[in-house]
């Protein structure tokens, strides 16, 4: 990822701290505790932490981010909600792990900061790479269909005030049916594409979130 989109999220980081405290996809995550009950867990862009909770019991925690303050705090959130976690600094695009290393993974709102098209699909499929044969993944990313993204370019910036400055969060915003085609690209099986659980709509279509679950054939 470029270096300004590092710096925004270093400088970010503090405050997302405070503001994200717990993770949105509480339930989400829970369930996928309970379907995969064990193993070896990676979270690509861990951020502070939140997502591993769910995961904290049973699992043997691994994360990365390109972001050494969100590394920082993820100590500390480790700390505060005590379970242990592997921590790297490191890019989605080029993993530092062994091939078919992980039972399962995560990757919340990550994959959306990528910038260029071939990165996301490199994401991927370092994704696919590090998951064992039969591995799943969870991933979620912004929406381009929700509506307050209706009349917004693919690729878009985001305003987050920090003190006196305005930082710009760089997103690209997929579609159901673009995420979908970028993870079998990749290699994987699409076992389910679904929104957000607070989402209370009947049509999936403008959910602020695109969650996905994979498996590694």
């Amino acid at each position: 990822m470029p270096e300004d989109t590092r710096n925004i999220f270093n400088e970010i980081a503090p405050g997302w701290y405070n503001f994200r405290h717990r993770t949105i996809f509480q339930r989400e995550l829970e369930d996928l505790a309970r379907r995969w009950k064990k193993g070896r867990l990676l979270n690509i862009g861990c951020g502070h932490g939140p997502d591993f909770v769910p995961f904290k019991e049973s699992f043997e925690l691994h994360g990365i981010d390109f972001s050494s303050k969100m590394l920082e705090l993820a100590k500390k959130y480790a700390t505060k909600f005590d379970f242990p976690v592997n921590l790297i600094e490191a890019d989605a695009r080029q993993l530092p792990y062994a091939d078919n290393f992980f039972d399962w993974a995560i990757a919340v709102a990550t994959y959306h900061h990528i910038e260029e098209s071939e990165g996301r699909l490199q994401a991927f499929k370092e994704l696919y790479r590090v998951l064992k044969p039969g591995g799943e993944a969870f991933v979620t990313v912004w929406n381009k269909w929700q509506p307050r993204f209706w009349f917004k370019p693919k690729n878009t910036t985001v305003p987050w005030r920090s003190g006196e400055k305005t930082l710009y969060r760089y997103y690209y915003l997929f579609s159901y049916g673009e995420l979908e085609k970028t993870a079998r690209k990749a290699g994987f099986k699409i076992l389910k594409a679904f929104p957000e659980s607070r989402y209370r709509f009947p049509l999936k279509t403008f959910s602020r979130n695109i969650c996905l679950l994979v498996r590694k054939g």
